[in-house]
């Protein structure tokens, strides 16, 4: 029970982040057994599907490999991580990345 509250108050505060940034819908998911239908926060960026860590300690891997089988067909999985005391980190899928900076470059040319 007390790693499932950890993960609760994770999530809200994701979804606080979220709504700062201006995505005012964002809120926590439906939680059930994972996949696409049940994120940890939805109403975030479109195709984007985030996993939520509230942790001290982490496996990268297992967490994103988690994150790549709950996001559903075109979405972009993305771990956001934070430790007790520390600032939020996110990671992802390098092949992601680099398609989502060149999607910022070609809307920094088209200014």
């Amino acid at each position: 029970k007390r790693e499932r509250d950890r993960g609760k108050r994770g999530e809200l505060m994701l979804r606080d982040v979220l709504r700062a940034a201006g995505w005012v819908n964002a809120e926590r998911g439906q939680q059930r057994a994972g996949g696409a239908d049940s994120p940890d926060v939805r109403g975030g960026p479109p195709g984007v599907h985030f996993e939520c860590k509230f942790v001290e300690r982490l496996s990268a891997r297992v967490a994103l490999d988690q994150a790549r089988a709950d996001a559903g067909p075109g979405e972009t999985p993305i771990v956001a991580w934070k430790r007790a005391r520390e600032p939020w980190v996110a990671f992802l899928p390098l092949d992601d990345l680099l398609d989502l900076l060149r999607e910022v470059e070609l809307a920094r040319i088209l200014e």
